[in-house]
């Protein structure tokens, strides 16, 4: 996996500094993605999309293709203390892979268990008349995929220079005008409850303008999804975000259709910590995946006809390395969770031992102990609750605050994991207990000094064979991979949301069919959803109103993608919901070995389907105010075998959860009706 920069390929070298401009095209291995990069007056840009099959006008003739541009002309570069590696560029060498690169891994964690995937290579080496004077050089290194393209920089040591800093990037994406998007925005920093924003909680634009300005005029988180009509579809995001950097979004786009990165803001992690990035530089051998030196994160492009290629993308896995060995096998997790309906009163020992009975019956894996168990029920009794977790064959699961310094969040468990020290004290009892995971709220924001924050859990993390679910947090960028005991974060407007709010109740439906085109696609999401009850509360006939079917919440199960899953099913479960719901819940899964794409719209409906081990699990939701009716092909349901198979509908009316045998007509199809807020699961 090794791509030299300087030893692996046959550089062509740029010495007629004549000509003004220059266009080098890369494929993809099926030839049907296209990427241009153009160096024209010492500026670097790229534009990028697919190619169809013009049928040949004569018989006998050679189908020719034809280029559908999704990315249209677009600036590349970075800014340092050292140089502007923006403009006056100057190409020393460039180089192209001479066939594939074919990488096959094992992601535990994700939406595909076994990955194989293949590019074409595209490197260029650039110099500045300041970069020339400091002993740095930049490349750029692009990886064009089907359908997927990469982009990173890495920076070269050729003088006395050995580290620099990033104070922005040129890097940006521009779109047709007449596009649309599916986009969140960036909050303002440190507001919000306790000043804990950004968390990446905000509420999406659907399907709006490109142009539209952002709520707080800070642009938009990634992951970015966008419509250009009938050419397609296109997601942008990035990916290989560690210590080494900072995270970044989308600037808002300017009246021209131009999105450029963007930095985070001064005022997140307290107001503390650069809004850039200090790297050190590498030596000439040092590919992207060698060591992190000098290398940035990836800019990732999806794009397609269909929204096929976006919901099925390992891009974001693909161009990343693990950063370290797991330390232990670690395995998915299904967790009872008492807070998220019955709130901060249940993080007491006897309404804990129910949920651990709970995650027993249920035959789950884990139980999460929310925030407030170091107040209320101590070290003392958690190390009680372990031990009765020990004897029910249930992992405990513990909550945590991330906070050192950065907000005003008051939860209990503060100060246990914002330095090394105190994290390896807290993780060394959490393993003698045997705990599995933990969940960490309360982060602080994108600077690189919160990165480091997250490197470090993780990693520490790992040393006591503890997995990490990230809560109130940024958007994961191929974490998954990078740290082996990563499990999924938050960074979405998430479950808990439907106990404060009737109106995110009202709009459930919605935001469920939203996600697995946009959050869903480039990271696990810890959204803690499949609520059974009606009412959402613990008493009976308080709280919201669930407007959502029953199997419809069955269906997110599947539909949202994390290896650990906090559901929210109470006791009452047990004895006030059919007996095939629950058996429904027992058995289904939380990793994936495949994930694909049949139908759906962002925000209107989603089909899909997951397999885990041989066992297919089809998911079939409707957010739209109309009954939709669909028909599923055999090509679809193949993975199906008739005679075991079995159906979960709402009914005709929508409010009678039921099971059958599935049933497909003599073509091998079957058609469903689904009403509003409704759903169908096959499996």
């Amino acid at each position: 996996m090794k791509h030299y920069f300087l030893a692996a390929f046959v550089f062509v070298v740029m010495i007629s500094l004549g000509v003004s401009a220059q266009t080098t095209r890369v494929l993809s291995p099926d030839g049907l993605t296209y990427l241009d990069v153009k160096l024209a007056d010492g500026r670097l840009s790229y534009s990028a999309g697919y190619r169809t099959i013009v049928k040949a006008k004569k018989k006998g003739a050679k189908a020719d293709t034809l280029d559908v541009p999704m990315l249209l002309d677009s600036p590349l570069g970075v800014y340092t203390n050292v140089a502007d590696f923006s403009k006056n560029l100057t190409l020393i060498q460039d180089s192209k892979s001479d066939e594939p690169i074919k990488q096959t891994y094992q992601l535990r964690q994700g939406k595909q268990s076994v990955i194989t995937s293949e590019n074409n290579d595209y490197n260029l080496l650039l110099s500045t008349p300041a970069a020339r004077r400091s002993g740095v050089q930049m490349a750029v290194h692009f990886r064009v995929f089907n359908n997927n393209i990469a982009y990173c920089y890495s920076f070269i040591q050729t003088g006395e220079t050995s580290a620099i800093v990033i104070n922005g990037e040129a890097s940006g994406f521009r779109l047709p005008t007449d596009a649309t998007a599916f986009i969140c925005p960036q909050s303002d920093p440190m507001i919000g409850w306790k000043r804990t924003k950004p968390s990446y909680e905000e509420g999406y634009i659907w399907d709006e303008p490109i142009t539209k300005r952002s709520g707080y005029g800070h642009g938009w988180t990634f992951p970015c999804l966008f419509h250009e009509g009938d050419k397609g579809w296109l997601l942008i995001s990035e990916t290989g975000v560690s210590s080494n950097y900072c995270g970044s979004h989308l600037s808002d786009a300017t009246p021209d259709g131009l999105f450029t990165i963007a930095f985070p803001m001064e005022g997140e992690n307290n107001g503390f910590g650069s809004t850039g990035a200090q790297l050190g530089l590498a030596d000439s051998k040092i590919s992207p995946n060698d060591a992190q030196a000098g290398v940035t994160p990836w800019r990732t492009i999806t794009f397609g006809s269909t929204l096929k290629p976006i919901v099925e993308t390992t891009i974001t896995w693909d161009v990343v390395e693990p950063l370290y060995e797991p330390s232990i096998d670690y395995k998915g997790s299904r967790n009872t969770w008492s807070w998220i309906l019955w709130q901060d009163p249940s993080i007491n020992y006897d309404d804990q031992v129910k949920f651990i009975d709970l995650a027993a019956e249920l035959g789950w894996e884990g139980c999460l102990i929310d925030g407030g168990w170091y107040e209320h029920i101590g070290r003392e009794g958690m190390e009680k609750l372990f031990a009765y977790c020990k004897q029910k064959g249930v992992r405990p699961w513990v909550w945590y605050n991330s906070n050192g310094g950065w907000n005003d969040a008051p939860q209990c468990a503060r100060q246990c994991m914002h330095n090394s020290i105190v994290r390896k004290k807290e993780m060394k009892w959490l393993r003698d207990n045997g705990v599995a995971g933990i969940k960490v709220d309360f982060f602080p924001g994108d600077k690189q000094e919160t990165m480091r924050l997250y490197e470090g859990l993780l990693s520490d993390a790992n040393d006591y064979g503890i997995l990490v679910i990230c809560h109130g947090c940024t958007l994961p960028r191929g974490w998954e991979r990078m740290y082996p005991n990563y499990c999924s974060s938050e960074a979405v407007l998430a479950s808990e949301n439907l106990y404060f709010s009737q109106g995110f109740c009202d709009m459930e439906a919605r935001h469920a069919c939203l996600h697995p085109f946009v959050r869903n696609t480039t990271g696990s999401m810890e959204y803690g959803g499949t609520a059974l009850q009606k009412r959402l509360h613990k008493e009976p006939n308080k709280g919201n109103t669930r407007r959502t079917s029953d199997v419809f919440e069955l269906a997110t199960a599947v539909a949202f993608q994390s290896s650990a899953q906090n559901f929210a099913l109470t006791p009452r479960n047990l004895t006030e919901q059919p007996k095939f719901e629950i058996d429904f819940m027992k058995q289904v899964p939380t990793t994936w070995d495949e994930t694909r794409f049949i139908d759906g719209y962002p925000g209107k409906y989603i089909v899909m389907a997951r397999r885990h081990a041989d066992r297919w699990y089809l998911i079939a939701m409707n957010a739209e105010p109309a009954a939709k009716t669909l028909t599923l092909e055999p090509a679809v349901l193949s993975g199906f075998a008739a005679d075991k198979a079995v159906l979960l509908t709402d009914g005709a009316d929508g409010q009678t959860p039921q099971q059958e045998p599935l049933k497909l007509d003599k073509k091998g199809r079957i058609t469903l009706t689904l009403q509003p807020q409704c759903a169908a699961v096959i499996y």
